[in-house]
C-alpha cells in the first residue's frame, strides 16, 4: 500500500512541476517581470516628480542660498538632483525588492506544500530578480537623458555666453569704453565694477555673462540682474573693485576721461576748471543736451564759486589732500558723450617728484591742460614794472612755481608708462590774460584779426624749450588765453576738444552757447533709469532653475510612458495566448 501512495505522490508531484513549468510559469514570470518593473519605475518616477516639482529651496534635493548669485542650474544642480533621486530609489528598491522575495520563501517553501508552489515561487523570484535588467537600463537611460538635457542646454548656454561675452567687447572697442576711479588713493583701471543689487544691496563682482547664467544673473534675493552693458548693466549702481567707492551713472556705456589739471600753486586750475563747466553747460542747454554733476557736493562747490565770481571775489585755495574728480556726466546730440573726472588737485602736488607720483590718475588718461600762470614765468617776473607788479599782486595770487618744471615732473612721471607717456592732445592754457594784456610784455597778445600768437609769445618769454617737449609728446596741442572775460564759446571749444567730446569744426564756425538767464547751475538728476526689481522671492528657485527640473521631468515622463509601454507589448507577445 505505502509504495502505491508514494508512486502516487510521486506522479501528482510531477503532474504539478508539468503544469507549474509549463503552464504556469510562462504566465506567471511575464506578469510578474512587469509589474516588478513597473513598480520599481513607478517608485522611481514618484521620487523624481517629487525631487524636480517643487519651486521652494527646500525639498529632496535644496538649493542652497548663494552668497552672491546662482550659479547655472545645469552645471551643478542638475546632477545633485539626479543623485538625489538615484540614491533614494536604488536603496529603496533593493529593500523591497529583497523583502518580497523573503516573505515569498517564506510563504510558499515554508511547509510541504512548498514542493508543489515552487514553480510559481520560482516564477515570481525570477521575476522580480529579472526586473532588474530593465530597472537598470532605465536608471541608464534616466542618466543618459540628464546628459542630453545637460549637454543641450550647456551647448546653447556657452554659444549665448560667447556671442554676448563677444558683443560686449566689440561694443566696449568701439565706443573706446575707458573705466577708472575717480577716488584718492586708489585711481586705478577698472576692469569690471562692482555692481548692487537693487533689491539686496548685494555686490556682485563678476556681473558677465558666465557661471552665472547668459543674459541673467540671479541674485541670492532672487532679482534677476543683466550681465551686459547693452543688455541694461550700467543702470545698476557700480563701485570700484578696488577701493569700494562709488563710481558715475552709465559707467561702462560712456567713457570716462580723466583730465587733469597740471599748473603749480595758484596757477588758476580752480578757476578755469569752473569757468569749463560753466561753459560746457551752456554749449549743452544750447545744443538741446545736458550736463550733470555725479555727485551733490561737487553742484554745490560750484554753485559757491558761481556766486564767489559774481561777487567779484577770488575761489578758496584747493585743499592739500589728493583730490576726488570732480565727476561731470556730458551729452551732447550727435556728438560724443562722456563722464569727465576733472581732477584739480593744489598745485603743491606737483612741486616734487614724490608727491606727482601719488597723482596715479596721471596713468590711464590720453588729454592733459597744463595751465600756465604767466606771472610765474621767470622773464614775465623781471620784466614787470613797480606799477604793474603791484596791479598784479593786487589783483591776483601769482604762483611761486616755474611752469617749465611743473611739467617736466609731469612728463617724468608719465614716462613710466608704457607708452612713454604719450598724449592725444594737450592744452595749454595761459591764465590771468585779462591783466597780462594791461603790462606791457603782454600787451602784445591783445586779440588781432587771427587772435593771439601764444605759442610763440611763450617761447619768447622762456618757455621755449617747454613749447618744444609738448609737441614732441602730444598728437594735437591747443592753446588757449584764458580769463575772467574770456568767451565762453572759445572754453567751450577747447574742453570739447581736449575731453574728446567734439572736434573743432573746419570752417571755424562754433556750436552756440545759451545766454546765462540764471539757470547755469546744472543738477544732478539721474541721467539712466534704474533697473527694475523682478524675479522670485529669495524663497523660491530662479525661474531658469524651475525650466530646467521641468524640462528634465518632461523628458522623464516621456521615458516612462515609452518604457511601460515597450514591456507591456514585449510581455503580451511572450504570453502563450
Amino acid at each position: 500500500m505505502q509504495p502505491i501512495i508514494v508512486l502516487l505522490l510521486i506522479a501528482v508531484w510531477l503532474g504539478a512541476m508539468w503544469l507549474g513549468f509549463m503552464v504556469v510559469f510562462p504566465v506567471l514570470f511575464p506578469v510578474t517581470l512587469v509589474v516588478a518593473g513597473a513598480a520599481a519605475l513607478g517608485l522611481y518616477y514618484l521620487h523624481a516628480c517629487r525631487t524636480l516639482a517643487p519651486s521652494t529651496l527646500e525639498g529632496p534635493s535644496p538649493v542652497a542660498s548663494p552668497e552672491v548669485s546662482y550659479r547655472h542650474y545645469l552645471l551643478v544642480q542638475v546632477w545633485r538632483d539626479w543623485w538625489t533621486i538615484t540614491r533614494t530609489v536604488v536603496p529603496q528598491v533593493w529593500r523591497t525588492a529583497s523583502g518580497t522575495i523573503l516573505r515569498l520563501t517564506r510563504t510558499l517553501l515554508g511547509g510541504l506544500w512548498g514542493f508543489f508552489a515552487f514553480p510559481v515561487w520560482l516564477a515570481l523570484c525570477a521575476g522580480i530578480v529579472a526586473a532588474a535588467v530593465p530597472a537598470a537600463v532605465f536608471v541608464l537611460a534616466l542618466t543618459v537623458l540628464y546628459g542630453v538635457v545637460a549637454a543641450v542646454g550647456l551647448a546653447g548656454w556657452l554659444a549665448c555666453v560667447l556671442v554676448l561675452a563677444g558683443v560686449e567687447r566689440v561694443f566696449m572697442a568701439y565706443a573706446r569704453i575707458l573705466q577708472t576711479c575717480p577716488h584718492p588713493f586708489c585711481y586705478e583701471r577698472i576692469g569690471l565694477p562692482e555692481y548692487e543689487c537693487p533689491g539686496c544691496a548685494a555686490r556682485h563682482p563678476r556681473l558677465t555673462p558666465g557661471a552665472g547664467g547668459a543674459f541673467r544673473h540671479v541674485c541670492r534675493c532672487g532679482a534677476r540682474l543683466p550681465t551686459t552693458v547693452p543688455l541694461g548693466r550700467f543702470r545698476l549702481a557700480a563701485y570700484c573693485p578696488h577701493c569700494g567707492g562709488p563710481l558715475p551713472e552709465r559707467i561702462g556705456r560712456v567713457r570716462v576721461e580723466p583730465l587733469p589739471f597740471v599748473g603749480g600753486p595758484a596757477a588758476g586750475k580752480t578757476t578755469f576748471m569752473v569757468l569749463g563747466i560753466r561753459a560746457l553747460h551752456a554749449r549743452a542747454r544750447a545744443a538741446h543736451g545736458r550736463l550733470a554733476f555725479v555727485e551733490q557736493r561737487h553742484a554745490q562747490a560750484y554753485e559757491g564759486a558761481i556766486r564767489e565770481f559774481r561777487r567779484g571775489g577770488r575761489l578758496a585755495k584747493t585743499g592739500p589732500e589728493l583730490p576726488l574728480a570732480t565727476m561731470v556726466d556730458v551729452e551732447l546730440p550727435g556728438r560724443a558723450r562722456r563722464i569727465l573726472y576733472l581732477f584739480d588737485p593744489a598745485g603743491e602736488h606737483y612741486t616734487g617728484a614724490t608727491e606727482v607720483e601719488s597723482l596715479r590718475y596721471l596713468d590711464h588718461g590720453e588729454a592733459l591742460l597744463f595751465i600756465v600762470d604767466p606771472f610765474a614765468l621767470p622773464q614775465v617776473r623781471r620784466a614787470l614794472t613797480a606799477d604793474e607788479r603791484r596791479l598784479v599782486d593786487q589783483a591776483a595770487a601769482s604762483s611761486g612755481e616755474d611752469p617749465a618744471d611743473t611739467l617736466q615732473r609731469v612728463l617724468n612721471e608719465l614716462r613710466s608708462r608704457p607708452d612713454q607717456g604719450r598724449q592725444k592732445r594737450v592744452a595749454v592754457v595761459v591764465t590771468k590774460t585779462d591783466l597780462l594784456a594791461r603790462t606791457e610784455i603782454g600787451r602784445c597778445l591783445a586779440d588781432g584779426a587771427d587772435g593771439p600768437d601764444l605759442r610763440g609769445w611763450l617761447g619768447r618769454v622762456g618757455l621755449g624749450n617747454t613749447v618744444r617737449t609738448i609737441d614732441q609728446v602730444a598728437g594735437q596741442v591747443r592753446y588757449l588765453a584764458s580769463g575772467l572775460g574770456t568767451e565762453p564759446a572759445e572754453v567751450a571749444d577747447l574742453l570739447g576738444w581736449v575731453s574728446g567730446l567734439a572736434a573743432p569744426a573746419p570752417n571755424g564756425d562754433r556750436p552756440p552757447v545759451a545766454a546765462d538767464e540764471g539757470q547755469e547751475v546744472p543738477g544732478t538728476a539721474p541721467l539712466r533709469a534704474p533697473w527694475p526689481v523682478r524675479g522670485r522671492d529669495g524663497e523660491h528657485v530662479p525661474a531658469g532653475y524651475q525650466v530646467g527640473r521641468w524640462a528634465v521631468l518632461a523628458g522623464l515622463s516621456l521615458l516612462t510612458v515609452a518604457t511601460v509601454t515597450g514591456a507591456v507589448v514585449a510581455a503580451a507577445e511572450r504570453l502563450p495566448f
